[in-house]
């Protein structure tokens, strides 16, 4: 089955929690703290593989979780930190945030990697608060949270030239006699149900890669039949092969079926006209294809150029190929060429935003208060509360951030209960 489109969820491991712990050893005077921090989470990368074809690995399996960091030790011990997770996608393969629909990267080349759910920092030990005032402090970190992300990938199939027309064109038999992919054919429409990719070779040496997509018809680039879910693999292919049946008994008009199809090519949300094309006739041994082929060239007009084939007896079959052979090694010295011009630079994609200030206060009761902030609330995940220090310094932070004035103002009383994420506490005024 081929699945180019899918939904996973990624959880990136939670950092290990820093520990509160002193040394009281026999030869160690004033050992003071000795809490190591916790260990980094797993991230969770995505990896182009050259070995796979579709998204069929997570048709069954849509949910992906990285292990937590391991918590501080005693005697001053880091947390071991958790191994990332790599999950292998194809080559072409998009990735996208579900949610916002940004864009995140592009996996074109095979091995590149791209981070999708960044692990949790560990929390900081008891070790790295002493101070000559606090030489015994009961004060630790617990380890940040992992990111979380639902994400969308759609597979873009990476193809040199594609072949596109309208159903029964023709473009599965071109492929089957041009490379050693084998499609199913047969003589009705929509054939063709997923895209198929072959390689073909020349005898000069050269080679490109073929996709032969599901046919296209009138209103396909706003959802009719099989080719909006295709024209996406359009996207990255250097040239189309554009299949225009000659066959004189099917009814049809050959440049009505040519100006149709390019107007689909015009209305995707990218405009794949722009793309080289080579105006394809196909079907030339069937009698009668040689006058409606003169037709369709008077109303293309002298200068453009028509490669007639037949793919039953091989007819201009070569000269097509090399044509393209020829436009894919233009295109690749001119996209060379461009990238050597612009200088790139490669960086990883970092999730982590600016933390927002800002808070909201709720009255949930006469007497009971819940607050709400992105900042706010990840500094009480990662205060750890088992200790008094911990308090004091929570209660000190929210302090500076101006918590206690704005409960003062929506009329917080002494006693009354305070909840920022599961933390509940008294109001002291």
């Amino acid at each position: 089955m081929f699945v180019d489109q899918t939904k996973v969820d990624v959880q990136a491991g939670k950092g290990g929690d820093g520990a509160v712990a002193f040394r009281h050893e026999k030869y160690v005077p004033l050992g003071g703290p000795a809490g190591g921090d916790g260990g980094r989470g797993g991230s969770i990368y995505l990896v182009a593989d050259s070995g796979l074809r579709t998204l069929m690995d997570f048709r069954f399996r849509r949910k992906f979780k990285a292990d937590n960091g391991e918590n501080g030790r005693i005697k001053s011990q880091y947390g071991k930190g958790a191994k990332d997770v790599y999950l292998k996608v194809p080559m072409g393969t998009s990735v996208y945030d579900f949610n916002t629909g940004e864009l995140l990267g592009d996996l074109v080349k095979n091995g590149q990697q791209l981070m999708v759910a960044r692990g949790g920092r560990g929390g900081r030990g008891n070790i790295h608060f002493a101070t000559s005032t606090r030489t015994a402090p009961e004060i630790a970190e617990n380890g940040e949270p992992g990111e979380y992300r639902t994400l969308r990938l759609e597979l873009k199939v990476l193809a040199d030239v594609g072949l596109v027309g309208f159903p029964s064109v023709g473009k599965s038999t071109l492929l089957s006699v041009v490379t050693k992919a084998k499609p199913k054919i047969a003589a009705y429409e929509f054939t063709t149900l997923t895209p198929n990719l072959g390689m073909v070779v020349l005898p000069d040496g050269r080679d490109f890669s073929m996709a032969d997509l599901p046919g296209l018809i009138k209103g396909a680039s706003e959802g009719v039949g099989l080719g909006i879910q295709f024209l996406r693999h359009v996207e990255r292919t250097k040239v189309i092969l554009h299949l225009v049946s000659m066959d004189p008994n099917n009814g049809r008009d050959a440049y009505e079926d040519y100006q149709t199809i390019r107007k689909e090519l015009a209305g995707y949300t990218t405009d794949l006209t722009d793309k080289k094309e080579l105006i394809v006739a196909s079907q030339m041994d069937i009698p009668g294809s040689e006058e409606k082929l003169a037709k369709f060239k008077e109303k293309l007009g002298k200068d453009v150029v028509v490669y007639p084939i037949s793919s039953v007896t091989h007819q201009g079959v070569g000269p097509l190929m090399n044509a393209a052979a020829d436009l894919v090694d233009e295109i690749s010295r001119e996209q060379a060429e461009k990238t050597a011009e612009i200088k790139v630079d490669e960086k990883e994609y970092v999730y982590s935003k600016p933390l927002d200030d800002k808070f909201e206060i709720e009255r949930t009761g006469e007497h009971s208060f819940n607050i709400t902030g992105e900042k706010l609330e990840r500094i009480v995940q990662r205060t750890n509360l088992d200790h008094t220090d911990g308090i004091m310094l929570l209660a000190r932070k929210l302090k500076s951030m101006g918590v206690d004035e704005a409960l003062r103002n929506k009329g917080a009383q002494n006693g009354d209960e305070v909840t920022i994420v599961d933390f509940t506490f008294e109001f002291v005024d």
